[in-house]
């Protein structure tokens, strides 16, 4: 996921901690929903617990070591991270940290419950708080245009429809109720803006595509949530509102999967880590679908897309290191679309 609308080649002697991405928490988002997909894979299918075991360490340690150098840069480069903030595209990965937050204390619920907790509380807050001044910031504002707008904008939105997932261990229900009305509502508006961006203005910068795959994400997440608040099991637990999330979810995948060739063209840049909450949200829903109707056709989406997702993940793992070693990820960012 991007702060940048390209990337420029690497100017030697730059430093680079100034220019290390907010959007690389969005790395943090898809590792953990690859995890939480593998341990339904374990839960429903009987896959090995060493593979979500494994994740579950490698998604922490990749959290601890980003987490650490953005620290780093708001200790040293303040203005930096002031640029950020008033970037549009950058602006908006600011959530992608509480949300790496709550998916951890997802990963945790079990085998460490006082730790998962507390990142349950801490994103949550943390959530809530930029969830206001990125609101406030889109109200009152003096240079937000259209052509601004993308899928990106999504995520401030999706962390709220994601902490209801925490509330039945963490909190009170009535905490998750809370902000998936936040978000699902907030939601429904921003896709009627951003199909309106999308349908009538200019496309996108080509950099900016992968990011369409968020738009999967509000409702897959959504159905996630909803059948956590409503606690609801068996195939009675999928009542008409749950098909509509999961549905809808499904067309969304089913039409950006078709575009496939068109975005193997976009060159590789952060930006590629958008496909990977998205799909891995995608997986996880349908499991649910299958652990509560039991039919095989939810087993073999939900076990395709993981395969899919495991493969994305390791190959942008791959390019996102060797395009660290290359000096193409802490560049500057472009000021405008």
């Amino acid at each position: 996921m991007p702060h940048a609308y390209s990337s420029p080649p690497p100017k030697t002697g730059l430093p680079r901690l100034p220019y290390f991405p907010i959007s690389l928490f969005g790395a943090i988002m898809g590792f953990s929903g690859l995890t939480i997909a593998l341990t339904k894979a374990h839960e429903l299918l009987g896959l090995n617990a060493l593979f979500y075991q494994v994740l579950t360490a490698v998604t922490t340690l990749f959290f601890c070591l980003i987490a650490f150098t953005y620290l780093l840069k708001i200790i040293k480069h303040p203005k930096a991270v002031k640029g950020e903030l008033s970037h549009p595209v950058a602006l908006h990965f600011f959530p992608a940290f509480s949300i790496s937050l709550v998916m951890l204390s997802l990963l945790y619920q079990t085998m460490l419950p006082e730790l998962a907790s507390m990142l349950w509380h801490t994103g949550a807050l943390i959530q809530f708080g930029l969830l206001l001044y990125i609101m406030n910031n889109w109200i009152h504002h003096e240079k937000w245009q259209i052509t601004h707008m993308n899928p990106a904008w999504f995520i401030p939105v999706v962390g709220n429809i994601l902490i209801p997932l925490g509330a039945p261990s963490f909190s009170h229900l009535e905490l998750g109720w809370f902000f998936f009305s936040i978000g699902l509502i907030f939601w429904l508006i921003l896709n009627s803006i951003v199909m309106y961006r999308l349908f009538f203005h200019p496309p996108m910068v080509k950099i900016l595509e992968p990011t369409l795959f968020i738009l999967i994400a509000p409702p897959a997440v959504g159905f996630i949530s909803y059948m956590t608040l409503t606690g609801a099991t068996g195939a009675e637990g999928i009542d008409n509102f749950a098909r509509i999330l999961f549905y809808s979810a499904l067309f969304l995948t089913i039409l950006l999967l078709s575009q496939s060739r068109r975005f193997l063209q976009v060159p590789f840049t952060i930006s590629w880590w958008a496909y990977t909450f998205p799909l891995g949200a995608m997986s996880i829903a349908s499991f649910m679908m299958y652990q509560h109707l039991g039919f095989m056709f939810y087993a073999y989406l939900a076990s395709g897309i993981l395969i899919l997702l495991t493969g994305l993940i390791g190959l942008f793992t791959v390019k996102t290191l060797q395009a660290m070693q290359q000096g193409k990820v802490c560049v500057p960012p472009p000021t405008a679309p």
